[in-house]
């Protein structure tokens, strides 16, 4: 199917149409006047010509239609499309061309949560905003037969195909998720919004998730395993930290050879500060009245 293009057109001042019109009810109302006397009709032709003027003049009246700024007119002359006026006011054009009026103001699609699978197959809750707007007139009159619906299915449709391409989280850092690279993600969401409303000659200015949450069913699961996977990894983070602490302290001691430690009590030495550095509690200090051996 060809696609549509919008063609600019301009129309006439409706206020310099009102004061030709005005004049010429004025000059019609004339004309009945002086053909019309007492006693009949004193001229036909200026009788018939005075309510020709009149009908005509009212059908001319037909013509005139305002615009608000953003807005624009389709144009059509029985089914065929002539143009669009974009001229903002008091505008006049030929009483026989029909026109549609069409926001071009941005507009919100807040959308319903959506339940689908992520790439991992987990079912998640996603749902998006949408900010879009009007952009070609052309397009959205003749190319689809309600933009508003088009608009509408096409945003779901393309939050069910963002969802499963990536997983909702994960613990690789390279892999994009939906909950860890949130802005990347909006922006695919973006790009694929503009590339399936270009049909209907819609604009996508921005497109962003509103909700994302793991289903009901399998929520309780996830946040222990996130719970878990957070708990291991500060449980590294402290192994490493207290390991360097230890191997800082030996070399020092070392170093400065204020004490002579064998490897039996460097072991032990190195077992009772990653057992205070790595424990969940305060340590209780022991004395140690006798020896190692």
């Amino acid at each position: 199917m060809a696609r549509s293009s919008e063609k600019v057109v301009s129309t006439l001042s409706g206020w310099l149409l009102l004061a030709v019109l005005s004049a010429t009810a004025v000059g019609c109302g004339e004309l009945i006047y002086l053909s019309v006397s007492r006693h009949g009709v004193e001229s036909g032709w200026g009788l018939a010509g005075g309510i020709v003027s009149s009908l005509a003049w009212c059908v001319l009246m037909c013509g005139f239609f305002t615009l608000q700024p953003n807005q624009c007119a389709v144009l059509l002359l029985f089914g065929a499309y002539k143009g669009t006026c974009r001229d903002t006011g008091f505008r006049w054009v030929n009483p026989l061309v029909t026109h549609k009026k069409l926001s071009l103001r941005a507009r919100n699609l807040n959308g319903q949560k959506l339940k689908v699978n992520d790439k991992l197959g987990n079912p998640i809750e996603i749902a998006a905003v949408v900010v879009w707007r009007v952009s070609d007139s052309a397009q959205a009159v003749f190319d689809v037969d309600d933009y508003h619906e088009y608009v509408q299915v096409q945003s779901e449709s393309a939050v069910r195909h963002l969802a499963s391409k990536y997983p909702y989280d994960t613990s690789e850092h390279e892999q994009m998720s939906l909950r860890g690279n949130i802005d990347e993600v909006s922006v695919g969401l973006q790009e694929e919004l503009s590339e399936r409303f270009i049909r209907a000659g819609v604009t996508v200015d921005e497109a962003r998730l509103s909700h994302l949450a793991y289903a009901p069913e399998i929520a309780g699961a996830m946040l222990r395993r996130q719970q878990a996977e957070a708990i291991v990894a500060a449980r590294a983070r402290m192994v490493d930290g207290a390991v360097g602490m230890v191997e800082m302290a030996l070399a020092k001691l070392e170093k400065t050879e204020s004490v002579k430690l064998d490897d039996e009590r460097k072991a032990v030495m190195v077992s009772n500060l990653l057992v205070v550095l790595c424990g969940d509690r305060e340590a209780t200090p022991v004395i140690n009245a006798g020896t190692l051996y």
